[in-house]
């Protein structure tokens, strides 16, 4: 890897961020997934390298995945 390759992303994440709890009531930013109401309206049509750059910003603010059927 390239010292300019982004960090790669763990490799057992989930489909999306969305955690099934959805709450962006005071800006644009779901307080779940971390994601922006656009980025979430859009993600089934982003392509593979979109996707990877707003995983990397959300598990970057500690973003964490479902466990279980509960969050981590």
């Amino acid at each position: 890897m390239k010292a300019s390759d982004p960090t790669p992303l763990p490799p057992d994440l989930p489909q999306s961020p969305c955690v099934g709890i959805c709450s962006a009531c005071f800006d644009d930013v779901c307080r779940g997934c971390g994601r922006t109401l656009t980025e979430i309206s859009n993600w089934l049509f982003m392509s593979d390298a979109e996707r990877q750059v707003i995983w990397r910003r959300v598990l970057a603010q500690g973003w964490q995945p479902r466990q279980n059927g509960r969050r981590a």
